[in-house]
């Protein structure tokens, strides 16, 4: 069992949105928590309807996870990198990272499983190795740790931002400026629980980088840093500038010009430090051949 502490920074209405939003999953699922006596506020049980104010403080029992299937598997995947330490990864488009989510089998963890010889164990036994994600549906690089200290400093990394992902999206329509900063919170939809939407008070901050690379006529080729890595934030934050990413039909059009089995959004650039020696390494992939294909359809301006 894990018990983690959450403070109300501001008033809510019902304490299964609260803990949706800080925990990052979905509303029925913080509701069971809730039903089963998991959630307490201020020490005590309450329901899921129970609102919330400022101060409050949340504390959650998470049960131990339920162990899925861990089976290696010989599944094709792009090794760029690796020493005793550190494998560098360029992800394919539609493989899943880690088993969850209705997905039980057939994912990158069981692919590490087979072409590694040891995953860090830090996030337990449904994510060995996985430090970051990046969506099925998007492609590209992701560093993985081969032992705990590895996991421990490359973790570090991330979260003081020193660490950084860059990525290349192609979006739909011309972006005004040529460069910019978005700084929202980002929560679970209210209309969809699988996805995320920009709020204005509730949510976790979300901070990108972008800038464009190249206009072309009516879409628009921009790099995006993530300056924080909450989910789907680039796809998310594409859709809140009104210009989407294109081939995403969870966030953008529904009826898209190309034929493609998922987004334009490529993960190509990872920088950070090597955990053991310390030394600065940099890691590129080009752009995946469907990527390519779509860019020279089109007429730059």
């Amino acid at each position: 069992m894990k018990v983690n502490s959450y403070k109300v920074e501001c008033e809510y209405k019902r304490l299964d949105l609260f803990l949706a939003a800080v925990a990052d999953i979905s509303r029925s699922h913080a509701k069971k928590l809730i039903d089963d006596g998991m959630v307490k506020v201020n020490g005590k049980v309450v329901k899921s309807g129970a609102s919330l104010k400022i101060g409050d403080e949340v504390l959650v029992t998470a049960p131990d996870p339920v162990r899925l299937d861990l089976t290696p598997q010989d599944i094709p995947i792009d090794i760029i990198y690796q020493d005793d330490d550190i494998a560098v990864i360029n992800k394919q488009q539609g493989l899943t990272v880690h088993s969850g989510g209705g997905t039980n089998g057939g994912t990158l963890v069981n692919a590490l499983l087979y072409h590694l010889d040891k995953l860090s164990g830090i996030n337990g036994v449904i994510r060995p190795g996985i430090v970051h994600r990046i969506d099925k549906d998007t492609s590209g690089l992701l560093v993985v740790a081969k032992n705990d200290s590895a996991h421990v400093s490359l973790a570090d990394q991330i979260q003081k931002k020193t660490a950084k992902r860059i990525y290349l999206a192609l979006l739909e329509g011309t972006l005004k400026c040529d460069n910019g900063l978005i700084d929202t919170l980002i929560c679970r939809s209210d209309k969809d629980r699988k996805l995320m939407a920009v709020s204005t008070a509730k949510g976790r901050r979300a901070v990108t980088e972008y800038k464009v690379v190249q206009r072309y006529e009516g879409f628009t080729l921009c790099e995006f840093s993530l300056k924080t890595g909450r989910t789907h934030q680039i796809r998310v934050h594409a859709k809140y500038l009104g210009h989407p990413v294109v081939g995403d039909k969870a966030y953008g059009y529904k009826k898209q010009k190309f034929e493609l089995n998922g987004q334009l959004l490529h993960a190509y650039k990872l920088i950070l430090k090597h955990p053991k020696t310390g030394e600065a390494m940099e890691f590129t992939a080009p752009l995946p051949d469907y990527f390519l294909d779509v860019l020279n359809k089109l007429k730059k301006v």
